[in-house]
């Protein structure tokens, strides 16, 4: 718990990582940036996502509509969350020449969408759309 929270201050402070073991290579704090984009990216499709459900397919029921836009906004706000503090983790571990830290968020992540995209795929099958 105690290295979470100086996880957290981080986030606000990185500057602070100075002060963490040596400098690495540039070329590794960089590919680390491309990472952190990358699962950026990644949220924001998610969160783009969520608002298309719910503003493009009125046809659905409402519990349903509002149930998958959920999901999928929750999914990319915890994605957004975790590519900062992946970051943050990453960056510290090679100033202080560890092994890079270890995730399962990339498995709950792919499961999270696989999840969504079933409901979908039922929802398309069973056409639970609401009544007119």
């Amino acid at each position: 718990m105690i290295d979470f929270v100086k996880d957290v201050r981080l986030w606000f402070a990185p500057q602070r990582l100075r002060d963490e073991g040596g400098t690495p290579d540039y070329r590794f704090s960089l590919a680390n940036e491309r990472t952190f984009l990358a699962w950026i990216r990644t949220a924001l499709a998610l969160v783009g996502g969520g608002f298309a459900v719910d503003q493009f397919l009125p046809d659905l029921r409402w519990g349903v509509r509002v149930g998958m836009a959920l999901a999928l906004l929750a999914v990319g706000a915890l994605c957004a969350l975790r590519a900062v503090n992946h970051w943050v983790r990453c960056e510290r571990a090679m100033r202080r020449g560890e092994d890079l830290p270890v995730s399962r968020f990339p498995v709950l992540l792919s499961l999270g969408v696989g999840l969504v995209a079933v409901a979908m795929v039922v929802v398309v099958l069973f056409g639970w759309t609401a009544p007119r």
